[in-house]
């Protein structure tokens, strides 16, 4: 028996490729897969896989994170932390200096 959130997802994505004006021939020929695929996955009989879910939210004009919903409230705190990390990889020497100044004062 498929979740509330996959029966969710299915009615998603059945929706918005109704709002783009898409057959589910049209979405099963983008994503190179079948007709039958697209309907499974539209009635909840079959999860798309994340590389399917990628093509389908480039196809219809969508972010991954606007089709999948919400993340759940116990991955929040390790998603955040992890999207902190990734933005620190970036930063120069003197912006992780300046961040590190300004947490400080925030903190006090």
């Amino acid at each position: 028996m498929k979740s509330n959130h996959d029966m969710e997802l299915a009615k998603r994505i059945r929706q918005i490729r109704i709002d783009n004006h898409l057959t589910q021939d049209q979405v099963a020929k983008a994503l190179n897969a079948t007709p039958g695929y697209i309907c499974n996955v539209e009635s909840g009989r079959t999860a798309m896989s994340l590389r399917m879910l990628v093509y389908f939210a480039k196809l219809t004009g969508e972010s991954l994170d606007s089709l999948v919903g919400s993340i759940e409230k116990d991955y929040q705190p390790t998603a955040l932390d992890h999207e902190i990390l990734e933005m620190l990889a970036h930063f120069s020497h003197d912006e992780k200096e300046k961040l590190l100044a300004t947490l400080k004062i925030w903190k006090r």
